[in-house]
């Protein structure tokens, strides 16, 4: 089959994305991993069979010229990230939206994926940047957290919510999601907010979030330290001044 690569929409380090009519098309560098490529489309699979959230939909895995590429449907839309920076007025109206799909794919189950406090368990043991006594506390921290089995997309952002038109919507890059404790992944959007810039809109998101949920503050807030130190095991130069800034300010208990 023959793919349009003349339309590219974003670009990553691992990764480039193309329109190619209805599809979009993420294509990985040369020699990315396979097992990480099928463990993405298993994902978003699961999450489509387990689910009734609006996603753009997987229809396939393939190569192109040697580079795995994910085959998903293409919406047509704004993300809700641009729509908030062109309409700064709707701040608020916007936020409680973003919150409420949230709350939505919260809601939801899919009891084959990984469980996060396996997953953030594994990065932070095999974590090479991180002091041996900060990575015990927070793997102690992380054993004594709740053990949920909500649905977490793992990189909600609102640059992963695109809204059509009509209003619809649909969420996309389910590469992260696993099972857990909401509170994890109301963290790491808090995190990912800060490391935009974004610090005051964090801020107010993280208190939407507990007033619609009645969630303590400060249940979202023992979390970050963890995130921040999975996202530093990642080793994302660019990244890891401020990590630190998140993982040293706690006082462990």
């Amino acid at each position: 089959m023959e793919f349009d690569l003349n339309n590219p929409i974003a670009e990553r380090k691992t990764k480039t994305v193309y329109k190619d009519g209805d599809k979009t098309i993420k294509l990985f560098v040369e020699n990315y991993s396979k097992a990480d490529i099928l463990n993405e489309a298993l994902i978003q699979s699961r999450v489509e069979e387990n689910t009734d959230l609006k996603i753009s939909r997987l229809l396939e895995v393939t190569k192109i010229e040697n580079r795995w590429a994910l085959i998903t449907e293409h919406i047509e839309g704004t993300p809700l990230d641009v729509l908030m920076a062109e309409h700064p007025e709707k701040e608020d109206e916007y936020l409680n939206f973003f919150v409420d799909v949230q709350l939505n794919v919260l809601s939801k189950k899919v009891p084959l994926l990984n469980r996060i406090k396996d997953k953030y368990r594994r990065k932070l043991t095999e974590a090479t940047n991180i002091e041996e006594n900060i990575k015990y506390e927070l793997l102690q921290r992380l054993e004594g957290m709740k053990n949920h089995d909500k649905l977490c997309h793992g990189d909600f952002d609102p640059s992963n919510i695109i809204v059509k038109e009509n209003g619809e919507y649909s969420i996309i890059d389910w590469a992260h999601a696993t099972q857990g404790n909401g509170s994890a992944d109301v963290a790491m959007t808090f995190l990912i907010l800060s490391m935009e810039g974004k610090n005051e809109l964090a801020e107010k998101y993280v208190d939407l979030y507990c007033a619609k949920t009645q969630t303590s503050k400060t249940e979202v807030q023992r979390w970050i330290p963890i995130v921040a130190a999975v996202q530093k095991a990642k080793g994302k130069e660019e990244e890891q001044e401020f990590l630190n800034s998140w993982i040293n300010i706690v006082d462990y208990e």
